[in-house]
């Protein structure tokens, strides 16, 4: 099954997009800042990004004609803050953000500019909104989890690899979303005769020091549980997965296109194309604190054979039949 094809961002603009060179006489350009936690070549993201603009497009924004986008990329904490506070300066009608640490810097930068958030684990406990229903101030969007999927990865985990017995869970303690995660899944883990240990995320050595330590003793898988952390050290995760021989489930797609064995969440892509309809509305003047945030409706469930080929493992029908993608 063929990943969506992505469309490449260059200067904040979409090549490829149908551009317009002149704004048609009487039409107002409207303006739409992007904030991403990432790089300008990471492939995840432009796919992410290329599923927004196509949603525009088919709400009747075409860029250079009624719409002008400015795109800002970082990857570390204080980038991103500096990013965040040229956006709030530039005052666009909207700005699209993605995760805590975009979405937080944002809003440290400003309390009126709309924005809409087409991944965020908890807006509610970490205070972006007042309530899912109600978000009541200047931000909206979707959430990337409801809490269960938590214990679907480790239920995926021991159909996979039938042998584990004892699961790190890489976190990010500093977000609450990481330790709910977490509780979700220490709590399944009985059931399934599995012993659950967290792994902190502060950093590089902290994730390879915890990881090595794990994989001494024989029995052991991994869960990455969602957040800033785990994507800024995906590649490392990746690798550590593989040098110590553990199976791994992620939940996000990239993981599994970089080498990961298996990856259980929201379909990202299709958050970001309903994210388009939020900033279309918003656009046409409803407010974002009146518009509710929505949990996913749409999961995929990633496989890469040629990793789980590498771990030994023969992976059930059960599981090969619920996989929306199998990467060979």
């Amino acid at each position: 099954m063929q990943r969506r094809q992505f469309i490449t961002l260059l200067g904040g603009t979409a090549v490829g997009w149908p551009l317009a060179v002149r704004a048609q006489q009487g039409e107002r350009m409207r303006r739409i800042g992007v904030l991403l936690p990432a790089t300008a070549v990471d492939a995840g993201f432009q796919t992410f990004v290329g599923a927004f603009l196509q949603g525009l497009q088919s709400l009747g924004w075409s860029i250079g004609r009624n719409v002008r986008i400015d795109t800002r990329w970082a990857t570390d904490a204080g980038e991103i803050r500096r990013h965040a506070a040229e956006l709030a300066a530039l005052a666009p009608d909207v700005i699209l953000a993605h995760g805590a640490s975009t979405v937080g810097a944002l809003l440290q930068a400003t309390r009126t500019v709309p924005i809409v958030f087409p991944v965020v684990s908890d807006p509610v406990a970490a205070g972006y909104v007042d309530s899912m229903a109600r978000p009541g101030g200047n931000a909206t969007g979707f959430t990337s989890f409801d809490w269960g999927v938590s214990a679907k990865w480790l239920e995926l985990l021991k159909q996979t690899a039938p042998g584990v017995a004892r699961v790190a869970v890489l976190r990010d303690a500093t977000q609450g979303s990481g330790n709910s995660q977490f509780a979700v899944i220490q709590a399944a883990g009985p059931a399934l005769r599995v012993e659950v240990k967290p792994v902190n995320m502060r950093d590089a050595e902290e994730i390879e020091r915890a990881v090595s330590a794990f994989a001494r003793s024989p029995g052991g898988g991994l869960i990455v549980a969602a957040g800033p952390a785990a994507y800024n050290y995906r590649d490392l995760i990746v690798t550590l997965a593989a040098r110590h021989k553990l199976p791994a489930v992620y939940y996000e797609h990239s993981f599994i296109a970089a080498g990961g064995l298996m990856s259980y969440g929201p379909d990202y892509v299709d958050q970001y194309r309903q994210a388009a309809g939020y900033v279309d509305r918003i656009l046409k003047g409803e407010k974002p604190g009146d518009l509710p945030v929505q949990t996913p409706t749409k999961f995929e469930l990633v496989i890469n054979l040629k990793t789980a080929k590498a771990l030994g493992l023969t992976l059930p029908p059960s599981v090969l039949a619920q996989a929306n993608e199998v990467i060979e």
